[in-house]
């Protein structure tokens, strides 16, 4: 193969958000590596360019390619086919075309259609102009990828024809030589199935030519990695008997793990909070300056008397009561107080104009009374050495407008200190990071809902990690949607969570993650989302096949982005803990909680525990706090993976080495608190 002439392809990207920066786009090298890997040595990508959504440029970038001396064989779009009212592609193509080859487009709609019926709601067009053979891709890097890899192979066939070479002696050898020279076979003219490196033919979805111009439709999943860059997990197309026998993820430390999740989790995003009780869990994003002062009056910080202090501070003696001050917004009209004069105040109460000092309603003697007897006429004063600003605040004592209240980091809590002091100074809103919405969904036929009544089938189980986790989400804050139960059928599974990618920003599936061969997660999130594997097992007891994986998508506003998942073991207990220990950090980081994670505090063994003999284990406890002072831990009971009731009453996971021997009761390690220490 590699001793023909190498054919010459063109690849233009229609994309105004892609024309505007190149760096969004990654159809051109998802097609330059198909052209590369699945072409057989014929092929040379001569050059990609990059035009927006609109029919002259793409009609003139076309022409460049087709009409010259040295014109290319082939050229292949991505980008337009879809039903939006800004893809033009077919539009574009369609007059330019001097014959048109439908059994091209024949070929890439029966292949996606063997897949997901949404394939029809592409447009794509076929057809040769001049010497050219012009074919119109989807725009999400898989769909223009698998529908090339569709009708690669008879490609060369269709250029070297269109180019002017004898079709005599092209079919001498009859359609059988054909067949073997372009490497397909009659019963299956698409089957790429023994393509290094892809699972073209594994329930695939055909999302990507829905929105505009290049797959900006919204929640679109796109690719980073290269093709070329080989999934590790099984091809669930091979069956039970091509599986791995033993796991090909590399065995990852829980500290290498965790450093993984911080390296891969998104960073935060700011919003805008109303400063009320909702913003309870939340971080700042910036700093918080104080609008006003606090008080913004100078106010009496007692019940008493309003004086002017005379320069001998000696105030006793009988005074007439002019005035009285309550604490509500005062009277402007309220006359200067003389030294001659006092004004009743309350605690709080503005002082009235001239007031210097105010005197406790303790340090005083009722002289008179008005002729009702409802009111105070004069008030004897008993006090001596009375200084000015006595049992007064001062506008700003407590808080000076434009000082810092709040900074960047600080989290508002439930106590209510911090809604306090931004309602204090009059701060109705605030900068905040956003929290993640967090998507929690089950895996496995063999799963029911927890509440289903009536007695379970062989072989059926209860759903108990869903209604966990979703619990444990919430407990930490965080928004949670209820994804349901998955089926084991990858086709299945891929909608579910194509769909729950666009809801939410973290998922969190249970099971499906270990060597059976309808453990579907990781190929799925590999082949079929186009995701990326971090890890996908730990050195750790429990939850050994904890995986985690970042899958880029298009957000709302056509902006490329990761999505987090974490495909955590199916085993209740092992889903608990591998929530706590790596799902709660990368929510924290996403969060802006700084530093993240569970805290971590020494504790005594209130008796031995055995260890596991390779690997550290993560036991589920009772901590709690001895008289004197002394942080102890106790057992939950048996700490098998299933075991559900181990985590019954837990706060703690107890940091526990792998070893030979059990730990002595007395030694100390390190506890991870989920919960309150009790007492």
């Amino acid at each position: 193969m590699s001793s023909k002439p190498a054919l010459k392809a063109a690849v233009l990207v229609v994309s105004t958000t892609a024309a505007q920066d190149p760096s969004t786009d990654a159809a051109g090298t998802a097609l330059r590596d198909v052209f590369s890997q699945d072409g057989g040595d014929q092929w040379t990508v001569a050059e990609i360019k990059i035009v927006s959504d609109d029919v002259l440029q793409i009609q003139q970038q076309i022409v460049s390619w087709t009409d010259g001396v040295d014109a290319v064989n082939l050229i292949v779009t991505t980008g337009g086919t879809g039903f939006a009212v800004a893809d033009h592609t077919p539009e574009a193509v369609l007059p330019l075309l001097h014959r048109q080859a439908p059994g091209i487009v024949h070929g890439m709609l029966s292949a996606s259609l063997t897949v997901t019926p949404f394939a029809m709601m592409s447009r794509p067009v076929a057809g040769v102009r001049h010497k050219t053979v012009i074919i119109t891709l989807p725009g999400s890097p898989k769909g223009a990828r698998e529908n090339l890899q569709a009708v690669i192979k008879m490609l060369p066939h269709a250029c070297l024809q269109s180019a002017g070479a004898n079709s005599r002696a092209l079919h001498s050898g009859g359609v059988k030589k054909l067949e073997q020279e372009a490497g397909v076979r009659p019963d299956n003219n698409n089957d790429n199935s023994n393509t290094a490196g892809h699972s073209h033919n594994h329930h695939h979805h055909h999302h990507h030519s829905h929105g505009r111009g290049h797959g900006h439709n919204h929640g679109d999943l796109v690719r980073h990695t290269k093709p070329s860059e080989n999934p590790l997990s099984n091809d669930p197309s091979l069956g039970p008997s091509r599986r791995h026998r033993e796991s090909p993820y590399p065995m990852h430390s829980v500290d290498d793990a965790l450093s993984l999740i911080a390296q891969h989790t998104p960073s935060p995003q700011t919003t805008t909070a109303k400063a009320n009780s909702g913003l309870v869990g939340s971080i700042l994003a910036s700093d918080v300056t104080a609008r006003e002062n606090v008080p913004a009056f100078r106010a009496s910080i007692v019940d008493g008397y309003a004086v002017v202090v005379p320069p001998s501070g000696n105030l006793k003696g009988v005074f007439p009561v002019t005035t009285i001050s309550h604490a509500s917004p005062a009277d402007p009209s309220t006359p200067t107080l003389q030294e001659s004069q006092i004004a009743r105040i309350t605690t709080g109460a503005p002082l009235p104009p001239g007031a210097t000092s105010v005197i406790m309603v303790e340090d005083t003697i009722l002289a008179s009374k008005t002729d009702d007897g409802k009111e105070e006429k004069e008030v004897e004063i008993l006090a001596d050495n009375v200084r000015e600003g006595e049992n007064i605040r001062e506008v700003g004592s407590d808080i000076k407008a434009g000082t810092r209240i709040l900074q960047k980091g600080d989290q508002v809590s439930a106590v209510g200190g911090e809604i306090g002091l931004l309602a204090a100074v009059g701060v109705g809103e605030v900068e905040v990071y956003r929290r993640p919405v967090v998507g929690v969904l089950s895996t496995g036929d063999e799963i029911v809902e927890h509440d289903r009544p009536g007695d379970l089938r062989l072989g059926e189980v209860r759903d108990t990690n869903r209604p966990t986790l979703i619990s444990a989400a919430r407990g930490w804050g965080y928004e949670v949607v209820d994804l349901g139960i998955a089926s084991d059928k990858a086709g299945s599974l891929e909608e579910v969570l194509r769909q729950a990618l666009r809801q939410v920003d973290l998922v969190i599936t249970t099971g499906g993650v270990s060597m059976g061969e309808l453990d579907l997660l990781k190929p799925t999130i590999e082949r079929a989302l186009g995701g990326t594997i971090h890890f996908g097992r730990v050195a750790m007891k429990p939850g050994k096949p904890t995986t985690f994986a970042t899958v880029p998508v298009k957000d709302n506003d056509g902006k490329r982005v990761d999505k987090v998942i974490f495909s955590l073991p199916g085993n209740p207990a092992s889903a608990l803990v591998t929530f706590h220990l790596f799902v709660l950090p990368s929510l924290h980081q996403m969060s802006g909680v700084e530093p993240s994670g569970l805290t971590k505090v020494p504790v005594v063994l209130g008796h031995d525990f055995p260890l596991d003999k390779s690997r550290p284990e993560y036991h589920r406890a009772i901590v709690t706090v001895t008289k004197d002072g002394t942080l102890s831990a106790l057992s939950t009971g048996g700490q098998r993976s299933s075991t559900v009731g181990s985590m019954k009453g837990a706060n703690a996971l107890l940091c526990m080495p792998s070893g030979l021997e059990p730990m002595r009761k007395g030694s100390k390690v390190d506890a991870l608190l989920m919960g309150n220490v009790r007492t």
